[in-house]
């Protein structure tokens, strides 16, 4: 399990993960290393098993197996771990220079903050939060399809939660917005960072109200109500989406 406190300045090695812009080394099927020294550009991240973890970007190879591809295999432990490299590599190349003055920054050791020191403002990693729901009536589904799917797949409605929007009300807007259906009870799954780049995703039920879909035939081009016996090609099963799905089919199940 990652540990979120930050090694000392003069931590030098320790376990490393190597990461490209496309994908992760693989050394032997894992994808940490010891290492004894860490490459100039590290970025520690905390604890792995007790002893001090970084990441580091390189050019990388064609043949590191993807992003999504750990994911898909890992347990949740090193997930977070990826999750946790991915958003801040992110960060740091991303806020290089000072929003409000437009000096340059310098990444402060103990904690991940970023500090201009010609004004003072200190910028942390960006996370944003959004909301994912299956909308449901009876054991029926509400899933539907984003332009950007892979063919045939299905899956559950999301969208970002608005500056000073609580999180129940954006259920019930993105769900209206995209297809045009009210819902009534709103009730918490569960949570999941989704690095691509720095969402953090809040899962909720949702029941609705109606039948009756009207898609906003942009963000959502197709969406229908599906039963458990006869789904659709659906998320990967590491995802939210996917395991909302899961969980639904299994509480029906047993009625």
């Amino acid at each position: 399990m990652l540990q979120r406190e930050m090694p000392p300045a003069d931590a030098k090695g320790g376990w490393l993960l190597r990461m490209s812009d496309n994908g992760v080394a693989s050394d032997a099927g894992n994808m940490l290393i010891r290492c004894e020294r860490w490459p100039e550009r590290s970025l520690p991240l905390g604890y792995w098993l007790g002893e001090p973890v970084a990441v580091v970007v390189e050019e990388g190879r064609d043949d590191w197996p993807a992003f999504r591809d750990w994911l898909a295999q890992v347990p949740a432990a090193q997930s977070e771990l990826l999750a946790t490299a991915l958003q801040v590599t992110c960060w740091e190349r991303d806020h290089r220079f000072c929003g409000r003055c437009g000096h340059a920054t310098r990444r402060l050791v103990h904690e991940f903050a970023m500090q201009c020191d010609n004004c003072g403002l200190r910028g942390y990693p960006r996370i944003s939060p959004c909301i994912i729901t299956l909308v449901t009536h009876g054991k029926d589904m509400l899933l539907a399809r984003s332009p950007r799917f892979p063919p045939q797949r299905y899956s559950t409605l999301a969208g970002f939660i608005e500056p000073g929007e609580a999180v129940e009300a954006a259920v019930r807007r993105e769900v209206m917005e995209e297809v045009g259906v009210d819902v009534g009870r709103v009730s918490f799954f569960k949570s999941q960072s989704w690095p691509f780049p720095h969402s953090l995703m809040m899962g909720f039920f949702a029941e609705a109200a109606s039948r009756c879909i009207r898609i906003d035939g942009e963000e959502i081009v197709d969406a229908a109500w599906f039963r458990p016996q006869k789904l659709p090609q659906l998320p990967p099963v590491y995802s939210i989406s996917r395991q909302l799905i899961d969980t639904h089919c299994e509480s029906v199940a047993v009625r």
